[in-house]
């Protein structure tokens, strides 16, 4: 085994219980890729994903810039409609349905499955008015109280805002505020929370409440988080999808997905080459 695998061996088994709850394909998946497409326009940017999102689990995408992870996020609730050009090819399916169906809307779609996006990017309001507002757009207005509280709670913030609800969210850290956008995205109750590399402007300790938050709400939440950190999603995730770009015989570039496994799997013995490459830093 080289010194990097064994350094990724040492990166799982260094959080608690993670080795030993490194779970099975019993877990059913609550959505499905099939042969997933994303184009901007004639260009293709990711080609042919085929992979589970497995409920209560928490899967990483990793691979190097520009190999397709936030395209692909991004297609899971709909993101990428607000794009001009963009379209996919495929099928992706929550709960067996197809989320692309011309009868599906995409507003309840991200209200079902929410995102939390790279920098921290809390409304210029109250504390209490960021959660509150997707409830209320929801159409949501009942025990506001109770429901702003419970978010700020399962976000891990309650006990350090409780007494300024009503300062500006803007005042938080970098840290408390992502923790603020991710109170925001589940007081909607969401099935699935989309996290794009959301640690990647936080310092190791905003990191790691942030990583400790992760594995709480994967008790009742499933998760999907794209990282450049391989240590983080060895630490955090069930499952590991690796991706890389390809180059074809016109010189395009194209994401492709390399290799989907059980990420102690991925970490300690994975089946392609490229993917070892990637890991042990032989990439390139």
């Amino acid at each position: 085994m080289t010194q990097a695998s064994f350094d990724m061996t040492n990166a799982l088994s260094s959080v608690p219980g993670a080795m030993s709850t490194m779970p099975t394909s019993s877990a059913k998946p609550v959505m499905q890729l099939e042969g997933v497409s994303v184009f901007y326009g004639s260009y293709e940017a990711v080609r042919g994903t085929t992979m589970p999102v497995r409920e209560q689990q928490i899967t990483a995408m990793i691979g190097p810039s520009g190999c397709g992870k936030s395209t692909i996020l991004r297609s899971l609730n709909r993101m990428n409609d607000l794009i001009p050009g963009a379209r996919i090819g495929g099928k992706i399916t929550f709960h067996g349905q197809d989320l692309y169906a011309p009868d599906v809307d995409p507003i309840q779609v991200r209200r079902r499955i929410g995102m939390v996006f790279q920098k921290p990017n809390p409304f210029p309001k109250s504390i209490y008015e960021n959660v509150a507002y997707g409830l209320r757009i929801n159409g949501i207005k009942d025990n506001m109280d109770d429901r702003v509280e419970k978010a700020l709670r399962d976000g891990a913030l309650w006990d350090e805002v409780k007494d300024k609800l009503k300062s500006s969210g803007l005042a938080l850290s970098g840290g408390q505020q992502q923790r603020l956008c991710i109170a925001r995205a589940i007081a909607v109750q969401p099935d699935v929370i989309l996290m794009d590399e959301p640690c990647s402007a936080l310092d190791p300790i905003a990191t790691g409440k942030i990583e400790d938050l992760m594995h709480e709400l994967a008790r009742t939440y499933t998760i999907v988080i794209v990282t450049h950190n391989m240590q983080q999603a060895a630490r955090v995730s069930h499952y590991t999808a690796f991706f890389t770009a390809e180059v074809d015989e016109q010189q395009v570039r194209h994401g492709r997905l390399i290799e989907f496994n059980d990420t102690g799997r991925i970490f300690t013995n994975p089946t392609d080459k490229r993917t070892e490459d990637y890991i042990t830093g032989r990439f390139g």
